[in-house]
C-alpha cells in the first residue's frame, strides 16, 4: 500500500513537467529574461474583448484570425524573438507554430498563457475596447 502511495505521488508530481515539456512553451522566467534581453516582442493572440479585460503588460493584441496580415506591421524585424500568449496557452502554441511558418524563427508561446503569468505576480493591465 506505502508503494503504491509513493508511486502514485511521484507521478503527481511529475505530471506539470510532463504537460510543459510536451507543449515545448516558454515558462514566464525565461519569457521575462527574453524580453529584458533580448527585446523579445509579447503577442497576446487573444480576441480584442478578452484582451481588454485582461493582458500581460506591454503585450500587442494581435488576435489569432488576424495573425498573417497583423504580425509582419507589429514586428518587422524576423529576427527578433516572439512570445505568443492567450488565455491558457493553446491557441498562443498555434500562433507561435503559424509565426515560424512565416519565418518567425524565434517564435513560442508561453506555458499556461495568461493565468501563469498573474501566478508569477508579473504586470497585468486592462485596457478599451
Amino acid at each position: 500500500m506505502l508503494v503504491a502511495v509513493a508511486l502514485a505521488s511521484a507521478a503527481a508530481l511529475m505530471w506539470p513537467m510532463l504537460l510543459k515539456g510536451a507543449s515545448g512553451g516558454l515558462d514566464t522566467v525565461a519569457a521575462v529574461q527574453l524580453i529584458n534581453r533580448e527585446k523579445a516582442v509579447l503577442i497576446d493572440v487573444c480576441e480584442p474583448e478578452e484582451f481588454a479585460q485582461g493582458h500581460a503588460g506591454g503585450a500587442k493584441n494581435v488576435p489569432l484570425g488576424q495573425l498573417e496580415s497583423q504580425l509582419p506591421l507589429i514586428v518587422k524585424n524576423k529576427n527578433l524573438p516572439v512570445i505568443m500568449v492567450c488565455q491558457v496557452g493553446a491557441r498562443a502554441s498555434r500562433a507561435a507554430a503559424q509565426a515560424r511558418k512565416m519565418g518567425y524563427e524565434q517564435a513560442q508561446a508561453l506555458s499556461g498563457g495568461l493565468r501563469a503569468w498573474r501566478d508569477a505576480s508579473l504586470p497585468v493591465e486592462k485596457s478599451s475596447v
